[in-house]
């Protein structure tokens, strides 16, 4: 098994850790606010980048491979940082998914001064559409969990409902 064949050099994360990351981004730029825009369905950007960073840590968490959990976790809750309605325009709609990862990095670091790490995390985490791969480990694992969760957001509501029910969780 390859779990037994490898020891993790770094500590699990765990929720308190999201929640005390989350608290420092709330305290000094825009974070909150992502609670006012819808991004998939009826989630908003907050709700969703929440569930990415949960669902990235899980991910990160179960390989042999060592990494930055500050920058994981700062990463994913601010990949999708771009603060505007996507669906206020055709044009906005239409551009959104090759658009706002450049917002998104531009206004974390205006707001945050994002490091190295977090800045491919969120500038990369589209990708196949934008054509440039990720850099680092850490934003491998959101490109992957950020598509995990937008496929779950974007289910009907009666599949999801149908398969919560039946004991399984998604977080």
């Amino acid at each position: 098994m390859i779990a037994t064949k490898y020891k993790k050099n770094h500590p699990v994360c765990s929720e308190q850790e999201i929640q005390m990351t989350i608290q420092s981004l709330s305290s000094k730029g825009r974070f909150t606010s992502e609670k006012t825009f819808l991004h998939h369905r009826e989630t908003t950007v907050y709700d969703h980048s929440v569930h990415v960073a949960e669902v990235s840590l899980a991910i990160a968490n179960s390989l042999p491979f060592s990494f930055d959990m500050n920058s994981l976790t700062r990463g994913a809750l601010l990949h999708d940082y771009f603060l505007y309605h996507r669906n206020e325009s055709v044009k906005t709609y239409v551009t959104h998914g090759y658009r706002h990862p450049i917002i998104a990095a531009d206004n974390a670091k205006a707001d945050y001064g994002i490091n190295d790490i977090e800045e491919n995390i969120i500038r990369r985490h589209m990708f196949p559409l934008t054509p440039i791969p990720p850099k680092y480990r850490e934003a491998w694992v959101v490109c992957i969990a950020d598509k995990c969760c937008a496929t779950l957001e974007f289910l009907p509501a009666r599949i999801t409902r149908h398969h919560l029910s039946n004991g399984h969780s998604y977080s």
